[in-house]
């Protein structure tokens, strides 16, 4: 059932057609619309609890909204469609055996919005397995730790910051940096053997356009997209991404190696601001109420590795630093709870450098535990040459520098154009793991290490 139909129903149809929802012999307890304020529904008479489903009569047809929280004998809605043909005094229907998220193998190739409905085209996602709310928190004891690094095809992460089978990451960027096309050549080239990708709070037209030139035929044969674009209500939106976690922990439960690509958590977090904000929740920090900060870490440590005999979800978590503000409250919440961070740096996208991945000012905290000490040692000088040149390119540029000075500054001024080449990528190729250390022991000449 779609959330709003465009067909005006009698009053025998509508309810018809809410009673697949209702079990039998249940008591539903109904009530009546009292008040709207802005996307908030206020209801009074309901007997529903908080994240149950409600069905609102309108003119139009059947509304779906959540309840998202209560105040005496109120109880706030927060619409999944726009609230268009709202009536004063319209039924609310609290229903008592709602279906969430379709679960299968079924998934692979097919694009679905926040609440699991398809966006494809390509009819319903057959299924026997339906979400049911948040799956408890595995154990951290029972959880298998992060021993195994994951090719993601990225040579400059693959060699420089490390990513490991279960770990969190974070990718800070601005806008137009291209963490976009960073998302779709991991796509590409990652050994995952299952890839979720998370779309929320974007533009339309980037949805298309990650899925069809970005994503392409054979990244989407094994690819799940949740979509739920900018235009569509804060609700579908925070459920945009609470629907790609759930889908990757199914995959995860059946053995399988999952990348999860959540694009962006910013997003997430200024959806439930909206809600949050609309049910009376005093802001605190920017405007975000305290609920986001304790919504992001519970979003969050649902990925990682399974118990033993289940599979892993390796996340990477877009942050948009409003102006290129690392500091912004969710950026600096998300680099807190998250195992490490890729920072897309606007200079480099501008100097036409791409990937754009300023490995100065990024990090993987758990590539000590999926690497050789030879490697880790690399990786490290290669971090030490390039903020030296990075520290002192002022003064190069002006003809300050006196060569000789500084014997690390001069092996940098002088293995810059090869680390630059090493580090940029076309948007089309793959780079397997092997082949970016091999290409990383190359940059050093032996004998000129220090």
């Amino acid at each position: 059932m779609s959330s709003a139909t465009t067909n005006p129903m009698t009053l025998a149809e509508r309810l018809a057609q809410q009673q697949q929802y209702i079990k039998p012999n249940r008591p539903v307890v109904a009530g009546r619309l009292v008040r709207v304020v802005g996307l908030t529904l206020e209801a009074t008479g309901c007997s529903a609890a908080i994240g149950q489903t409600c069905v609102v009569e309108t003119a139009n047809g059947l509304l779906e909204a959540e309840v998202v929280g209560f105040a005496k004998d109120r109880i706030f809605l927060m619409p999944k469609d726009d609230v268009t043909g709202v009536v004063p005094g319209a039924r609310v229907t609290p229903l008592q055996d709602h279906r969430g998220v379709p679960l299968s193998m079924a998934l692979l190739g097919r694009v679905i919005d926040g609440a699991g409905k398809p966006l494809d085209g390509k009819g319903p996602v057959l299924a026997n397995e339906f979400s049911k709310g948040k799956k408890p928190p595995i154990n951290p004891l029972q959880r298998r730790p992060i021993k195994q690094p994951l090719d993601v095809g990225v040579r400059a992460i693959n060699s420089i910051i490390t990513v490991g089978k279960g770990q969190r990451m974070g990718l800070f960027a601005g806008s137009g940096v291209g963490k976009s096309v960073l998302l779709g050549m991991m796509t590409r080239g990652t050994a995952a053997d299952v890839i979720v990708v998370g779309l929320v709070g974007e533009r339309g037209r980037e949805v298309k356009e990650f899925i069809d030139e970005i994503l392409g035929d054979v990244g989407r044969s094994r690819s799940v997209v949740v979509a739920a674009p900018a235009d569509v209500s804060p609700l579908m939106r925070l459920k945009g991404c609470e629907t790609a976690v759930q889908v990757a922990e199914y995959f995860r439960d059946q053995g399988l190696d999952v990348l999860l690509l959540l694009d962006s958590i910013t997003r997430y977090a200024q959806a439930q601001r909206e809600i949050a904000l609309a049910v009376g929740e005093p802001p605190a920090t920017k405007g975000y109420p305290p609920s986001v900060f304790a919504k992001l870490p519970a979003l969050v440590e649902r990925a990682g590795n399974g118990a033993e005999g289940q599979g892993s979800i390796t996340a990477f978590y877009t942050v948009l630093s409003e102006g290129d503000d690392l500091q912004d409250p969710i950026a600096d919440a998300a680099r807190a709870i998250l195992d490490g961070h890729i920072v897309l740096s606007r200079q480099l996208a501008d100097s036409g450098h791409f990937p754009a991945i300023d490995i100065e000012r990024s990090i993987s905290r758990v590539m000590p535990a999926v690497t050789s000490m030879e490697h880790q040692l690399l990786a490290r000088n290669i971090k030490q040459l390039y903020a030296s040149f990075s520290q002192s390119k002022d003064l190069i540029a002006i003809g300050a520098y006196v060569k000789g000075s500084d014997p690390m500054l001069d092996q940098a001024i002088s293995l810059m154009p090869r680390i630059n080449k090493f580090l940029q990528q076309g948007m089309t190729d793959v780079v397997p793991y092997d082949d970016s250390l091999t290409g990383l022991a190359g940059l050093i000449p032996a004998g000129r290490g220090f």
